[in-house]
């Protein structure tokens, strides 16, 4: 009878815990309010979740309630305590306020998780602030950064500004400086008071001219005659990447291998210094000479050193990282270290800095 008693419990206890074992999906926000959206203008809005459960999580599928809406979702399994998120696509094809609903089917219940997609597409914005935050007077933009990363030769990566005209007259948006490697289509070319247009840049990756971060300066022009300026300065960064695809399998199995003591810096703040350094190890643990092929930052808020940039297996080396005072006051983009190895798990290597006044 003990017997049967103690195989008992123990069954109960296996099924308890396969039970308790499973994914689970919380919503960051299962209402997201787009607000604003010009007629016909698509925009796109992310659902962030996070699996609270014990298991991996699935996304299986997302069915939004109309043709309107679009949505993509992660593809791979989310390990407990992870985050992810589900981007969605509204069209704007048609004027008023909106409301639809997504359907999300997931391996942790039988039953969808449903989010929620609110806003207004209007045919003439009045509120330009949340979507466009820079204001050049004229026009406002919704950035003053465009990064194309990742970049392989061949590669046609396109990437979009936003604009806004503020005033009561047509405006034809044109980008002075241009480097040989951007082209660019304004739709429309020329834009009404109050619409809302497109600059299209598309990155020609053949005519880069350095592999690692490429770095410059493009001006949107205001009015007819207008000058390059800091206030109508857009940065523009590329980064290229080493080509790996002709490499054995016996080349790849002896690569060397870059270890770093630290994947980002907090350096504080300055309390009235004019410049403050860390030190990062980078380690090879590969059993080739590890090359640091480009180091280089974004901006000009740091300055780095390396003291060795051909580091034997199983040796190191001393990355310097200087922030300065002077540089972080009229800074606009995130200090940021990039190395360019020929470690090819780590052909690329972004060391994010934060560092205050």
């Amino acid at each position: 009878m003990k017997l049967f008693h103690s195989t008992l419990l123990t069954a109960l206890l296996a099924i308890g815990l396969q039970a308790s074992a499973q994914p689970q999906m919380v919503p960051v926000q299962d209402v997201v309010n787009m607000g604003e959206l010009m007629f016909q203008t698509p925009k796109n809005v992310a659902f962030e979740f996070v699996n609270k459960g014990t298991e991996p999580l699935r996304i299986l599928s997302v069915h939004p309630s109309c043709g309107c809406t679009t949505a993509q979702w992660p593809q791979q399994p989310i390990a407990p305590g992870e985050s992810g998120k589900i981007t969605v696509v509204y069209d704007a094809k048609m004027l008023g306020t909106f409301q639809k609903e997504l359907e999300v089917y997931t391996n942790a219940a039988d039953e969808p998780i449903y989010l929620t997609l609110q806003g207004r597409v209007v045919s003439q914005m009045t509120d330009y602030e949340g979507d466009f935050p820079v204001d050049l007077g004229v026009v406002r933009i919704n950035t003053r950064e465009v990064e194309f990363d990742d970049v392989n030769r061949g590669d046609y990566p396109v990437a979009y500004i936003e604009l806004v005209n503020t005033t009561k007259h047509s405006y034809t948006p044109q980008l002075m400086h241009l480097p040989p490697y951007l082209n660019v289509k304004y739709a429309p070319e020329r834009l009404a008071g109050g619409r809302v247009g497109r600059i299209m840049l598309t990155l020609d990756s053949e005519k880069l001219p350095a592999m690692g971060l490429n770095q410059t300066s493009v001006y949107l022009a205001r009015f007819m005659g207008d000058k390059v300026t800091a206030e109508n300065e857009i940065d523009i960064s590329a980064v290229l990447l080493p080509n790996f695809s002709t490499l054995t399998a016996s080349q790849l199995s002896h690569a060397p291998v870059l270890k770093l003591s630290a994947d980002s810096l907090d350096m504080g703040t300055m309390g009235g210094k004019k410049k403050l350094t860390q030190v990062i190890t980078v380690t090879n643990t590969g059993q080739r000479t590890l090359s640091i092929d480009r180091l280089q930052v974004y901006g000009k808020v740091l300055s780095v050193s390396l003291s060795d940039r051909q580091i034997l297996p199983g040796k190191s080396a001393r990355l310097k990282v200087t922030a300065s005072a002077q540089y972080l006051r009229k800074s606009k983009s995130r200090p940021r270290v990039l190395l360019i190895t020929n470690d090819p798990k780590h052909a690329k290597v972004v060391i994010p800095v934060n560092v205050g006044l």
